[in-house]
């Protein structure tokens, strides 16, 4: 069989296996991401029939991002280790398996456990697919319209979460947002199966698994005590104890990456400019525009009175915004250059997050919800693939896994502590408050901060990131 990481001849079965690579790779990240936000609009029914507190509620959406996040690290470095089709096939079992266990989950604990196992396999599997696909295409226009096209993708697996979940927790129940995932894993496991081809860059070796370990644990230690603001206040011991630890834990974590001899993570990656700055960007990105859609879709349900469905498909505008700003990335970046198109698309979004932070409790479709979700959506598509460029661009060969997985993990990572800083938020504003005007000040005040961290963003980006220019067709 044919090693993706050889170049060989362009044979019609070689281009057959290309678009096979392609094809995997973009509906395993499809797959991935859509579980980070397919669940918003289907929490009602699960809290109605699993009694989940509203705290419980959150962890049904951080469960899946912390575990995603810190284990994606692992992923990376085992893809480049034992395989990339390997750990495709591992990955994606497992998160086929945890999705039939939380879709006919019985109880709350057993709702979040299988939704942490998804974020375990998903933390294997995405890093996983963007390995498979840089090693099947080329560097040069292909792979950047690869990328492009694995990067509109993902993004259009987090846009069309709400529109799926509020379909199939209408029309059938909530319980099929996660049962949906198994026919479509078991049919693109065994087409994996039999046409992915393996590879991978590096000798086999032990991997970190104290590493992993250390950073997964300390995030959730993070987010659970942000969590715990919203009952207890910020120097309550339910608060600093939770926070303290799991800062003590990350502390721990660059300790143990310091001297081991095998890290998970080599801080000397962290050294190239491009992989440095473009992750920190991407961790900010990730922390202002991860929660968009969960606050979207609560203001559309509890303010506007909008369905599942109704509010699924009220944010369609905005699923094909992010799509097409990732697709017109690439050429976009042939033109200006992948920093200037990060900033660009900063721009663009910040000024989205900042018209939706003007939203009221009687606003109107257009205004209030349409036209300010597809500038936040479409600036978000444009920046982020130039970013991930020029993360990879700074990578070794055999740390392109490695380095693939650091960008989903700062995008994730940043997503899942600014969604429990921004309810946080939102729920300061409200101070208790259940009536629409209440409701809609909270919302509107976390869609400011984040605006607000955007702009922090962009101010970095312009002083650190470095300018690159890489080749791509017109």
């Amino acid at each position: 069989m044919v090693d993706v990481s050889t170049p060989t001849r362009r044979t019609g079965r070689t281009r057959t296996r290309t678009w096979a690579v392609v094809l995997a790779a973009c509906v395993g990240q499809f797959l991935v991401v859509l579980d980070v936000s397919v669940v918003n609009v289907a929490l009602p029914s699960m809290r109605t029939d699993l009694g989940l507190s509203t705290t419980g509620l959150q962890w049904v959406l951080n469960a899946y991002s912390i575990a995603f996040a810190g284990f994606m690290l692992l992923g990376g470095r085992a893809a480049d280790l034992y395989g990339r089709k390997l750990m495709f096939l591992v990955g994606l079992g497992l998160f086929t398996a945890a999705s039939l266990a939380g879709g006919l989950a019985q109880e709350g604990w057993q709702l979040l456990a299988a939704r942490a196992a998804q974020g375990l396999g998903a933390a294997v599997l995405a890093p996983a697919t963007l390995t498979l696909l840089t090693a099947a295409v080329p560097e040069g226009p292909a792979r950047a319209r690869a990328i492009g096209t694995w990067m509109a993708v993902g993004a259009g697996g987090g846009a069309a979460g709400g529109l799926i979940g509020g379909v199939l927790t209408d029309a059938l129940s909530w319980r099929w947002v996660l049962l949906i995932n198994v026919p479509v894993g078991v049919l693109v496991l065994a087409g994996a199966a039999v046409y992915l081809a393996e590879g991978r860059t590096g000798e086999r070796s032990r991997i970190d698994l104290p590493g992993a370990l250390l950073v997964t644990a300390g995030l959730a230690s993070v987010a659970y005590g942000i969590v715990q603001t919203e009952e207890s206040g910020w120097t309550a011991s339910a608060t600093l104890l939770p926070l303290l630890g799991g800062v003590a834990l990350l502390a721990l974590f660059v300790l143990v990456e310091s001297r081991t001899a095998k890290p998970l993570m080599p801080l000397r990656v962290l050294g190239a400019r491009a992989v440095a700055s473009a992750n920190v960007a991407m961790f900010l990105i990730g922390s202002a525009t991860f929660s968009m859609w969960y606050f979207m879709t609560v203001y559309a349900q509890n303010v506007l009175g909008y369905s599942a469905l109704e509010a699924g498909l009220a944010l369609m505008p905005t699923s094909v915004a992010i799509v097409i700003g990732s697709k017109c990335a690439p050429r976009l970046m042939a033109r200006v250059g992948a920093k200037n198109l990060a900033l660009v698309g900063t721009v663009v979004a910040a000024a989205g997050f900042g018209w939706q932070s003007t939203m009221t409790a009687d606003g109107d479709y257009l205004t209030s919800i349409c036209l300010p979700g597809v500038l936040m959506m479409a600036g978000t598509g444009l920046a982020a693939t130039p970013l991930a460029s020029l993360a990879t661009s700074g990578a070794a060969p055999g740390e392109a896994g490695l380095v693939s997985g650091l960008v989903n993990t700062s995008r994730t990572m940043g997503g899942a502590l600014g969604l429990a800083v921004l309810s946080t938020v939102a729920a300061a504003r409200t101070d208790g408050g259940t009536g629409p005007a209440d409701l809609t000040a909270g919302y509107a005040l976390a869609f400011r901060t984040s605006g607000s961290v955007l702009l922090g963003g962009l101010l970095l980006m312009i002083f650190w990131l470095p300018r690159h220019r890489p080749s791509v067709r017109r």
